[in-house]
């Protein structure tokens, strides 16, 4: 098998408007700078300061570094795919981008897991909070996450890898994913759709509805805390459930795929690429206090007043 005489694909990209490429290469580069920005200044700020130690914030770095490491597997070679007149990908270079995508991705989504599971520990279990979620927990929790997409994503390229490609080498997308590939295959592919159907949608929506449920039950314990408790970890849940909204409602659309649905997965795909990683650093920082100042001792006007 493997991948016959095809050593290169051509990445359709986004659009096929020209006219629109150069506008889209400056929105999509200061889209990029605003996610690398934003997730280093939250993952500096949590590491350099003393919320490191709690394991929310322990997680929330995780998450903004696996923003970064996602959008940077796919935004660079899609800004400088609009202004490029040869936009080919080596099969090689594929195979990885299609790895790394996965494997951030899916880490992602499993450290959602783990912050889901945490803030279930503070808010249902105070008392034994800090045996639930000692630093030991919160490393096994982050290495589960990297282990399991890591089999994840080596399931998707070992699928790729055994399937010959002889004809047609364009991928309608801005990134290599199993779907587009699929399409340009030289075999029938039809049971292996059915399979990444099965095991990466239903793997989505389940994640996906144990993550409400375990919301709901949070939610209606809170009803028994006092009313300062309650509003701060109201504040805390809404923050993460936008978060889990907005990675995991495109996500399922994407895995999901109908007859015409490479149109709309390039847009959906466009969600948890760049738009969900751009608003994750705003989303946790804008209305959290312990954030904006630990911000302000490391970063901003503490500094200088104590230089003064």
């Amino acid at each position: 098998m493997g991948h016959e005489n095809v050593t290169e694909f051509i990445l359709l990209g986004l659009f096929t408007d020209e006219n629109s490429k150069v506008a889209c290469f400056v929105l999509f580069l200061l889209c990029y700078i605003a996610i690398l920005s934003g997730n280093l200044l939250v993952l500096l700020t949590i590491r350099g300061s003393r919320l490191s130690e709690q394991p929310m914030y322990f997680f929330l770095s995780y998450l903004s570094l696996m923003d970064v490491c996602f959008t940077s597997t796919v935004a660079p070679k899609l800004i400088t795919d609009l202004l490029a007149q040869q936009k080919t990908i080596s099969y090689n270079s594929c195979m990885a981008q299609m790895f790394s995508a996965h494997f951030f991705g899916a880490t992602e989504i499993f450290i959602l897991v783990a912050m889901a599971y945490d803030h279930y520990a503070a808010i249902c279990r105070p008392l034994h909070y800090m045996v639930i979620m000692n630093r030991q927990v919160c490393y096994v929790l982050v290495m589960a996450s990297a282990m399991g997409a890591f089999s994840h994503s080596i399931m998707q390229v070992l699928i790729i890898i055994g399937l010959p490609f002889c004809g047609p080498n364009q991928i309608d997308h801005y990134f290599c994913d199993v779907f587009p590939l699929l399409k340009l295959a030289c075999t029938d592919t039809r049971l292996w759709v059915i399979a990444i159907i099965t095991t990466t949608g239903v793997l989505s929506i389940l994640t996906f509805v144990a993550l409400v449920i375990s919301y709901v039950i949070i939610l209606s314990t809170l009803r028994t805390c006092s009313s300062e408790g309650r509003r701060k970890a109201l504040f805390t849940c809404s923050s993460h459930i936008t978060v889990i909204f907005m990675f995991f409602f495109p996500l399922i659309f994407t895995c999901a795929p109908t007859t015409d649905s490479v149109g709309k997965d390039k847009v959906f795909a466009l969600f948890y690429t760049i738009i969900a990683p751009m608003f994750n650093p705003l989303i946790y920082t804008l209305r959290n206090t312990d954030m904006k100042s630990a911000m302000r001792k490391l970063w901003g006007r503490d500094k200088l007043s104590e230089g003064k």
